[in-house]
């Protein structure tokens, strides 16, 4: 059995983004310079280590949204 939780980072949480969307809401991925992959790394090992596992990563205008789930 799973329990699953949906976080909401706000790009002000997210000064050090990894993901850059355009005012449009066109994102991309090439304009992200590896320094930057810290921030999102940190978050990912932080929830790991109370045992929830990323099941998704929604990206879009001002932000994005979390999918994760562990085991109950």
């Amino acid at each position: 059995m799973f329990e699953y939780r949906i976080t909401r980072h706000t790009e002000s949480d997210f000064n050090r983004v990894t993901y850059f969307c355009s005012e449009k809401g066109e994102c991309r991925l090439e304009d992200v310079s590896d320094s930057q992959t810290s921030a999102l790394s940190a978050m990912l090992n932080e929830r790991g280590a109370d045992g929830w596992e990323l099941v998704q990563l929604l990206f879009g205008k001002g932000g994005l949204l979390a999918v994760w789930k562990r085991t109950i």
